[in-house]
């Protein structure tokens, strides 16, 4: 495989000037009926000079071959002069961003997702692109869904079925893309192209299953909710009987705490407001 090679050829201003001189030169030849003289003039002028002045703009590389055999990269912008029989090829410098399209896979627990990924990518290889791949652009885009499907595939939607997940792909967002940046970078590496960032764009639940995972997740939000308010209810009510112990406001009994304990639980982890009953006589009336 070849490895990028940069080179400085000569400017080509002074290429320019020798192609504008002899442009003179047969013209003159021309207009005193020397026309023998002035052909070959006019050959040199544009098989040899003219074939040989490039242009390379910013951000731009011109990569050359040479009777089939790699020559070097141009990776400076301006005017130059190559030999005239390479073969020039246009690399772009530029950062490119890759818009992926949505994909439906199944995350690591089996449950189908829609995922979709943008990418910054650009070329830092002008030779592995130009000759180690076939189109370097329909490489990145063939190579990108597949390091989405298989980062879909290596961890769960959420952590509402595997709780013992570290990593999923709707909360660890930073590790996600640096996993994703990394598998990226090692897939292209084959086409000279650096990933300069890979983030999840798109990730959702598919369609045929979305409705009933948000009831799940709905009811799992409901159940932790519940499960604090509870928490928060027995010891608030532990609270109040060792402050009426204490205080020794009022001497409870058994049945007596038991009546209490359940009044205040009701209070404190109802979903509705109560109405409060007076009793008017005993607990044993």
């Amino acid at each position: 495989m070849e490895n990028e090679k940069v080179i400085n050829p000569p400017s080509g201003y002074f290429a320019l000037l020798i192609l504008v001189v002899i442009g003179i030169i047969a013209i003159v030849l021309f207009s005193t009926s020397n026309a023998a003289a002035a052909l070959p003039i006019i050959f040199i002028d544009l098989a040899v000079i003219l074939p040989g002045i490039i242009v390379v703009n910013p951000n731009e590389s011109k990569v050359l071959t040479l009777f089939g055999s790699y020559a070097g990269t141009i990776k400076q912008d301006g005017l130059f002069w190559v030999n005239p029989f390479t073969v020039k090829k246009k690399v772009s410098l530029r950062a490119f961003n890759l818009n992926g399209q949505q994909l439906k896979v199944n995350d690591k627990v089996g449950n189908p997702i829609e995922i979709a990924a943008v990418i910054v990518w650009q070329i830092k290889d002008t030779a592995k692109a130009a000759f180690a791949v076939e189109n370097y652009l329909q490489y990145v885009n063939i190579q990108s869904e597949a390091a989405v499907r298989h980062l879909a595939n290596s961890f769960p939607y959420d952590n509402i079925e595997d709780e013992t997940a570290g990593i999923t792909l709707r909360g660890g967002t930073e590790q996600v893309s640096t996993f994703l940046e990394k598998e990226l970078n090692e897939r292209l590496d084959r086409a000279g192209i650096e990933v300069l960032e890979a983030r999840i764009s798109h990730l959702a639940y598919s369609p045929e299953i979305a409705h009933t995972m948000l009831q799940r997740q709905q009811a799992s939000a409901i159940i932790s909710a519940r499960r604090l308010i509870v928490e928060g209810a027995v010891g608030m009510v532990e609270m109040a009987l060792s402050k009426l112990s204490e205080k020794k406001i009022v001497e409870l009994d058994e049945e007596r705490k038991a009546a209490m304990v359940s009044n205040l639980l009701v209070v404190l982890c109802g979903d509705r407001s109560v109405n409060p009953v007076v009793n008017t006589g005993t607990l044993y009336h």
